[in-house]
């Protein structure tokens, strides 16, 4: 009966575990594929968020961005040549390949990352995409940099010229940037830094070794962050995650436990007593489709953390918010279908 019962609780116990992971199968590579497949050439509806230095600057946006002018905005289009070339990264034989293949071939040109560059360079546009869209480049970089693919370092090389550009940027940006932006939109700072530093700490130790010493500076001293303030009605992101996800990063795991509870006391004991699954009431209107995609951002900082600290109820909790999300996102409203499959993909590789 004793042997009986051992066994119940050992198989309890393995579904449990079991129950806290997703996979990234065949299945969910052909269902998230085509939702950046299907916009990254896809040029209207468009979102520029361009700054108008006279009339001449008035053009589609196939001219103003010949690389990455689909899927409704630039950072979008970057994410989304980020889910192909990482769906094709992870799966070789994927169906689809040669035709994916050919888009990023014809976007990702010598040609058209000069002219990428050109508008980063204007004088009124220099900003463009602050941190956000900079993050996602390098982390396209970063996946063409690890494709085991013979075209891959020819679409690196062509990308380099614009990386390099943006590394530069973003480590003036830091020097300058005295307060770090807590907010859960684009232009988080935690969250640009957290992107950044995956590819920095690998290919840029300049841009590295800046992230560190600025997460540490930023928020090093921080305590009690306010996580029952979340979410404001358009997060993507959670300003206490994000910050959470850069720390883990950039501190030895002992100190990193240490700030953690100083910054969100009790998390690790009872993270579902802080964090409810965010509820979107209208896919259709892309700022309330923003919770989904905080739905998936926090997914895959609960697995970051899960899996570093051994916390079972933080992943069982990152895969409640995956879910809910997933279940619900091929809703045909092109408000989420132009950005969600990025996030969800990411979320479903950290939780390997």
């Amino acid at each position: 009966m004793k042997t009986k019962g051992l066994i119940l609780f050992i198989l309890t116990c393995s579904l449990f575990v079991k129950s806290q992971n997703l996979n990234l199968d065949q299945k969910k590579a052909d269902y998230l594929y085509h939702f950046a497949y299907d916009c990254i050439d896809q040029e209207y509806p468009n979102k520029l968020g361009q700054v108008l230095g006279d009339e001449s600057y008035l053009a589609p946006p196939r001219e103003l961005h010949p690389a990455f002018y689909g899927c409704f905005d630039w950072h979008s289009s970057v994410h989304g040549h980020w889910t192909l070339v990482t769906l094709l990264s992870e799966f070789p034989k994927f169906e689809m390949k040669e035709e994916i293949l050919n888009k990023l071939k014809s976007n990702i040109t010598k040609e058209n990352i000069l002219k990428e560059i050109a508008y980063f360079d204007d004088e009124h546009n220099k900003n463009y995409e602050r941190t956000y869209g900079w993050a996602w480049l390098l982390k396209l970089d970063e996946a063409l940099r690890e494709w085991d693919e013979p075209n891959a370092e020819t679409l690196h090389q062509n990308l380099l010229p614009l990386v390099n550009l943006i590394s530069g940027k973003f480590s003036g940006f830091l020097d300058k940037l005295t307060y770090p932006i807590r907010v859960g939109e684009h232009t988080n700072t935690a969250f640009g830094m957290s992107f950044a530093y995956d590819y920095a700490r690998k290919y840029d130790q300049v841009l590295a070794q800046k992230i560190e010493e600025k997460a540490k500076e930023y928020y090093l001293n921080d305590f009690e962050c306010p996580l029952n303030w979340e979410p404001s009605g358009f997060d993507f992101l959670s300003p206490c995650l994000q910050e959470a996800s850069l720390m883990q990063k950039v501190l030895p795991q002992p100190q990193f436990i240490e700030w953690l509870d100083e910054f969100l006391p009790k998390f690790r004991e009872n993270p579902e007593g802080f964090l409810e699954i965010a509820v979107v009431t209208d896919r259709s209107d892309g700022k309330l489709a923003h919770l989904d995609g905080l739905n998936y951002s926090r997914a895959w900082c609960l697995f970051e953390m899960g899996n570093s600290l051994n916390n079972q109820k933080m992943k069982k909790l990152a895969v409640n918010h995956f879910n809910y999300s997933y279940e619900k996102m091929d809703s045909g409203e092109y408000a989420g279908a132009h950005w969600l499959a990025s996030f969800a993909l990411y979320a479903l590789i950290k939780s390997e």
